[in-house]
């Protein structure tokens, strides 16, 4: 029985450090989606923004895949 706790634990956080997958795909519609409304209210900005948005969207990537990297520990090495 305390095997199958710690087996149904281990899951679980995987499945709860998943999210971040999820959430990383907001976070670059947030991103891209507020560049886009800042771009056609002066487009004249609009160039000189663009590093920025590809900072911001690898950030965003980088925590999905960070939090897909630790659900895979959780799963198959603890």
């Amino acid at each position: 029985m305390e095997g199958d706790i710690a087996e149904m634990g281990k899951f679980i956080g995987a499945g709860l450090s998943a999210f971040g997958m999820g959430l990383a795909a907001l976070g670059v519609g947030n991103v891209a989606g507020n560049f886009l409304s800042g771009a056609l209210r002066n487009p004249s900005a609009a160039g000189g923004q663009t590093a920025t948005l590809f900072i911001g969207i690898a950030f965003a990537e980088a925590l999905g895949i960070f939090s897909f990297l630790v659900a895979l520990l959780l799963m198959f090495a603890v």
